[in-house]
């Protein structure tokens, strides 16, 4: 690892550091209160998909939709105006609006196939996203001249890698650059994800094997043809198998190439040296 002992870590001039776990856990909310602190850069894999990889897509899809309506339409097709998403830190929603649900049109739901064809955009994106912390680091500090930096990944990060794979190249090239650190929930963690999700179920990208396998076991069991599937009961439906599929192969990355936080000790961060603290004391934890 990057940083092998919480001495090596405390006493390191440069810190970079990745988080990995599920959306919730406290990933941006501590990347952005380092980013406070005023000397670390704060590189956001998903502002990066939804600006750089996926920016022309999401705009596209929204141009599409104006289109079907005459007034916009002919100001589109007379340059009068301009159409684009307004993503930000904070913001991801067009990210998540593009991706879609799948199942019945009336309900805002996708054709499986189109479904299919935007989660292998954002798996190719996010891979890619992921692909530039190294050059992100670099320009950090010959632009900026930040020495700490934190990588905040997207929950899907697990899907794409092979965790007991230690030549993964994906997981490696990333060692190399940060120290991994996944944010382990608890159960009653899990439960408040589970809870918050169904009152608001947002689109999530999946494993493609995973989503397959879920899809036609929805269908199977509630004996539906596809545009009969209510898009948000879909998901929901998907949602806590997520996060049994994603939590042993977070787990497998932690072991294999980072460290584990629990998110209770990481909720504890409220400036740059409390941070510090909770990593070094989950550097001392961590089996040799």
């Amino acid at each position: 690892m990057l940083y092998p002992t919480a001495q090596s870590w405390r006493d390191a001039p440069q810190k970079r550091v990745l988080f990995f776990a599920m959306s919730g856990l406290g990933k941006t909310h501590v990347s952005n209160i380092l980013r406070g602190a005023g000397n670390w850069f704060h590189y956001s894999v998903d502002y990066r998909i939804g600006t750089r990889y996926m920016g022309e897509h999401i705009t596209d899809n929204a141009k599409r939709e104006a289109m079907k309506v005459p007034f916009l339409r002919d100001l589109l097709m007379s340059d009068s105006i301009y159409i684009g998403s307004n993503i930000s830190f904070e913001n991801l929603a067009p990210v998540s609006s593009y991706l879609g649900k799948p199942g019945e049109h009336a309900k805002g739901g996708l054709p499986f196939a189109e479904y299919q064809r935007r989660q292998d955009q954002f798996r190719s994106a996010e891979i890619a996203a992921l692909q530039d912390t190294h050059h992100f680091i670099e320009r950090a500090q010959a632009i900026y001249g930040y020495d700490h930096f934190i990588c905040d990944t997207g929950g899907s990060i697990c899907e794409w890698v092979d965790p007991e794979d230690p030549d993964d190249p994906l997981l490696s090239a990333l060692a190399q650059d940060c120290l991994m650190v996944w944010i382990e929930g608890s159960e009653a963690h899990t439960e408040e994800l589970i809870a918050r999700f169904d009152k608001a179920p947002k689109p999530m990208s999946y494993q493609p094997e995973f989503l397959l396998r879920t899809w036609h076991e929805y269908l199977s069991k509630n004996n539906m043809k596809e545009d009969e599937v209510n898009p948000d009961d879909f998901i929901r439906w998907t949602y806590a198998q997520a996060l049994a599929h994603r939590q042993p192969r977070y787990a497998a990355m932690a072991r294999n190439f980072g460290i584990t936080v629990q998110a209770g000790d990481m909720a504890r961060v409220h400036d740059a040296a409390s941070f510090t603290d909770v990593i070094a004391d989950a550097l001392a934890a961590r089996p040799a």
